[in-house]
């Protein structure tokens, strides 16, 4: 059964239920077009699986019925849209809060409160995504920095040694050799005194620049 299916077998059963008024405001003059909307949704009415997208829908007969179904949606605080399509007219919610609380308005409690933890879930795993892929993009790009001050050191290394460079920079070379997976952090933290992750990438900055120097001196193109 999907999703709208749901909602409509929700509704169904609250209105057929002789003890429970489907009245879910004090406000006498809001249980007539309350329960207009509800009629019109069961007759009329789809809503996406919010796993899916969020798309809440009235299937109108003409355009006057469509501008009668927008009126009232809006006169009860939902900015439903209108368009046509293959001839329908349509009104429609696309803001997932506004489905859910439509869905509340005309009685599926138990869908709208699905809807929201679906919500909140989906946040979450978004939430989470985003971390992980941040995290990612940060590890690839340390890795990638690595690898790069890896090849000039040995570089370096292979023609001429490091003696070459001056001491500030041996250090750091050196140490960059035998901690190939140390952040910037780390490296400036294991140096003696400490040096801070701006300082050890300026280093590490020149140390490629004197490899490039080296490298076009020898006629070599990299």
């Amino acid at each position: 059964m999907s999703f709208s299916q749901d909602v409509k077998k929700e509704i169904k059963e609250r209105l057929s239920k002789k003890n429970e008024g489907f009245t879910f405001s004090k406000n006498a003059d809001s249980i007539k077009p309350l329960f207009s909307l509800t009629e019109i949704f069961l007759n009329k009415g789809s809503v996406n699986d919010p796993e899916s997208s969020y798309h809440l829908e009235i299937v109108c007969d003409d355009a006057d019925e469509a501008a009668t179904v927008t009126a009232m949606m809006t006169e009860q605080g939902f900015n439903a849209r209108s368009s046509v399509r293959k001839g329908k007219h349509i009104v429609y919610l696309k803001d997932r809060e506004a489905i859910a609380d439509f869905l509340g308005y005309i009685g599926a409690v138990g869908s709208m409160m699905r809807m929201e933890n679906s919500l909140i879930l989906k946040d979450m795993r978004n939430s989470v995504n985003r971390k992980v892929n941040f995290e990612t993009a940060n590890i690839e790009k340390t890795v990638n920095a690595s690898v790069r001050d890896i090849e000039a050191v040995r570089y370096i290394e292979a023609n001429g040694g490091l003696k070459q460079l001056p001491a500030d920079l041996r250090e750091i070379a050196e140490l960059r050799a035998d901690m190939p997976d140390a952040t910037l952090k780390a490296l400036g933290e294991a140096m003696s005194p400490p040096l801070g992750k701006s300082g050890v990438n300026h280093r590490l900055r020149r140390i490629r620049e004197f490899e490039e120097r080296l490298r076009t001196k020898r006629g070599e193109n990299k």
